[in-house]
């Protein structure tokens, strides 16, 4: 198998203790160098801080690593953008050819699952986007959700997507939406957005004993734990919506489509907000590290 499980967490897995996940699309297209690699480095910082084993996922040289060195990780930021992102269907090319890739939230639910890993902690997964009815645009990482055995912890769906067509198409998947403390689905910069998630936990023990049961059941698919922005970083809806509009708009008029469509966007908005979606986002995916890892402790019993 193309697959090199880090020892430190594959010795985790072995002996039943906290194992945290994180993607590696975020590195190489989430932010500029050395940025990214900062913003990296201090989400493992927070997971082990908080008592897990943090596992960066990418694919070097045509190997799923469940689990980068710190050397790998400043590589991936380094070459950034010219590592191609990989979902499921490019998965077997890029093995292939033994080439590098950023692994994004189907890919890394993929690759955790196939070393034993239960949490993956991540920003903002992708979900239905906006003129889906035309476009027939829908993130893979809703099908991996259906299909694959990993929790995932997140600020909700990207804002820049389709949010009420995206709870639908997860309940139709029969993939549970949980509130970390909320009752309402965050909407990634913001912490309302008007809809409701299919169940609330009020703890990292009500959240795990969620996930032991649907294991239990042998009830294959993910659960998408979705844990809003904390207060002080969520940004104005108004102003936030309206830039995204202005976003999208740009790039229809540019006619980018597919798999570049949510790298432009966040980046066009960070562009528009002069950074302040950028920071938003970072401080998010700092607060999804340690609440994720206080869910992989309570599965556990650590």
């Amino acid at each position: 198998m193309n697959l090199r499980i880090r020892p430190e967490v594959a010795q985790a897995v072995k002996e039943g203790r906290p194992v945290v996940a994180l993607e590696s699309t975020i590195i190489s297209h989430g932010m500029p160098y050395p940025q990214n690699v900062e913003t990296a480095l201090q989400v493992e910082k927070i997971v082990r801080e908080h008592g897990g084993i943090p596992a960066t996922i990418g694919i070097i040289d045509g190997v799923g690593v469940v689990g980068m060195t710190e050397e790998e990780i400043e590589e991936f930021g380094r070459r950034g953008m010219s590592i191609p992102k990989v979902s499921r269907r490019d998965l077997p090319v890029v093995m292939a050819e033994k080439s590098w890739g950023a692994t994004t939230v189907a890919t890394t639910m993929i690759l955790a699952a196939l070393g034993g890993v239960e949490f993956f902690v991540t920003g903002g997964i992708g979900g239905v986007h906006r003129g889906a009815e035309l476009t027939f645009d829908v993130s893979a990482d809703l099908e991996e959700l259906a299909r694959t055995n990993v929790t995932v912890i997140c600020a909700g769906a990207k804002a820049i997507l389709d949010l009420p067509k995206t709870l639908e198409v997860l309940e139709t998947k029969g993939v549970p939406v949980l509130g970390y403390q909320t009752e309402e689905l965050p909407a990634f910069y913001t912490r309302k957005s008007g809809l409701k998630v299919d169940h609330a936990v009020s703890s990292p023990e009500e959240a795990a004993a969620i996930v032991k049961a649907k294991r239990e059941l042998k009830l294959d698919g993910g659960i998408l734990i979705t844990n809003p922005i904390p207060e002080e970083y969520s940004m104005d809806p108004e102003k936030i919506n309206a830039v995204i509009d202005e976003a999208i708009h740009e790039m229809d008029q540019k006619g980018i489509k597919g798999k570049e469509c949510t790298p432009f966007l966040l980046a066009k908005v960070a562009e528009i907000t002069g950074g302040e979606s950028l920071n938003s986002n970072i401080r998010l995916v700092f607060n999804n590290a340690a609440v994720g890892t206080e869910i992989a402790k309570a599965y556990f019993g650590k």
